[in-house]
């Protein structure tokens, strides 16, 4: 069994936050992610507020920060992970650890209707920046009111020739800038207080969707920006709706395991709030293990 003082599970950006100051603090940390490294930010199509970037996509944000990991020599395990003991310490019976740094982010909430599962690739997304050129010049739909929905329809309305924006609302959550931006593009056409009650297919392929009042919409395809689901199953730890919950130095109900970024309940959700979960959390392990000496 391989032991390592400290495990983090994730490689977002708050997860190599952490990998990057620990490295730098003379500790050798173990990163375990079962996908691209970066996270949601190989999803977003343009980052314009993390300081540094005027404007930046999210996949080479993600590139650029894990090239810094990289060139540390940060040990990178590409795993899925069945199981943890996080009392004895334990991943999948082969990993051990001292301290545990969960940064497993959060998913894409999905509408639940009949049949969805089975649409994606075909007319179904959750990312624009992924899929959006099988679309080019044609009519899609984004489902949302935040700043990830407004996010995709600024990015496919470069694409596209048309995007209708459904809201169950009639106001928008997201930022205003981004809101404004929307609502000047003249290919982007917003419908509020809807809400989609039914995929409808043709030779299995999305075609059309219907909304509440029973209006039929046609369509290429649906991009879904409907809020997260935070990725805790694994960890049996105090949680609220899912999200961990942890003190002001992140830790958690069990412990030397901490949480960071999405995966925690907290009221700002922000990339650079991300990189300051991880930072933080890297400074208190260090400390705790200079304490040992």
């Amino acid at each position: 069994m391989k032991k390592y003082k400290v495990v983090i599970i994730g490689s977002g950006i708050a997860g190599m936050s952490s990998a990057i100051y620990l490295k730098r603090g003379g500790i050798e940390p173990l990163i375990i992610e079962n996908s691209a490294p970066g996270g949601m930010l190989n999803i977003i199509p343009n980052v314009e507020n993390y300081p540094g970037y005027s404007s930046i996509s999210g996949p080479d944000l993600a590139m650029n920060i894990y090239n810094q990991v990289n060139n540390l020599h940060v040990s990178y395990y590409l795993k899925k992970i069945k199981k943890i003991d996080l009392e004895n310490k334990v991943i999948d019976d082969e990993i051990a650890f001292e301290y545990l740094i969960i940064a497993t982010g959060r998913r894409h909430k999905m509408l639940g209707l009949e049949g969805e599962s089975d649409l994606f690739g075909k007319g179904l997304s959750t990312c624009a920046l992924c899929d959006g050129n099988f679309y080019k010049g044609k009519r899609v739909l984004v489902v949302g009111g935040g700043s990830s929905a407004l996010s995709e329809c600024l990015y496919l309305s470069n694409i596209c020739e048309e995007v209708i924006l459904i809201h169950r609302k009639n106001y928008f959550r997201g930022e205003e800038y981004l809101e404004r931006k929307v609502k000047e593009k003249d290919n982007i056409n917003i419908i509020y207080n809807a809400n989609i009650i039914k995929y409808n297919t043709l030779g299995g392929k999305l075609v059309s969707v219907t909304l509440d009042d029973d209006q039929e919409i046609k369509t290429d395809g649906v991009f879904l920006a409907i809020g997260h689901i935070p990725n805790s199953e694994l960890f049996d730890v105090n949680k609220d709706a899912g999200y961990i919950i942890v003190n002001d130095r992140y830790e958690t109900s069990i412990e030397n395991v901490y949480a960071i970024g999405d995966v925690i309940k907290k009221d700002i959700y922000q990339l650079v709030t991300a990189s300051n979960d991880g930072v933080v959390v890297a400074f208190e392990i260090m400390e705790k293990l200079k304490q040992e000496k």
